[in-house]
């Protein structure tokens, strides 16, 4: 069991910046990849990020590359979610996600362990 608990969401202006963070609870940490969905209002939730156990390999949704960037930090046993030039469509809730699989990463059926979720709203 790896518990996840993400931090770092706010209020931020269109333009601006957030840096999300997933705290894990188990020193395992490093055998997972792992993912960032979001769901915003009356949507269904959708994939934004995923980063392999080691960090070696990264996948990004169309709507974020460019603006966000994810990292982990196996040490710390937390994994980030790094948003720069935000927009008002960037507002939802934000989830980090664990999974075993090697693939299939924007598919949230393959995560097997999922945090809290942390708002974040971006002002026009």
């Amino acid at each position: 069991q790896v518990q996840l608990v993400e931090s770092g969401g706010g209020l931020v202006q269109a333009g601006g910046s957030l840096r999300l963070s997933c705290a894990a609870s188990r020193r395992t940490f490093s055998n997972y990849n792992m993912g960032w969905f979001r769901q915003a209002p009356g949507k269904e939730r959708e994939f934004v990020s995923a980063i392999t156990w080691n960090g070696g390999a990264t996948q990004y949704a169309d709507s974020v590359k460019g603006r966000f960037t994810i990292s982990r930090d196996n040490a710390k046993i937390t994994v980030y979610l790094q948003m720069n030039s935000l927009k008002p469509e960037d507002t939802a809730v934000y989830y980090c996600a664990a999974t075993t699989v090697l693939y299939g990463w924007d598919a949230e059926n393959n995560y097997n362990y999922w945090g809290q979720g942390t708002q974040v709203i971006v002002s026009s």
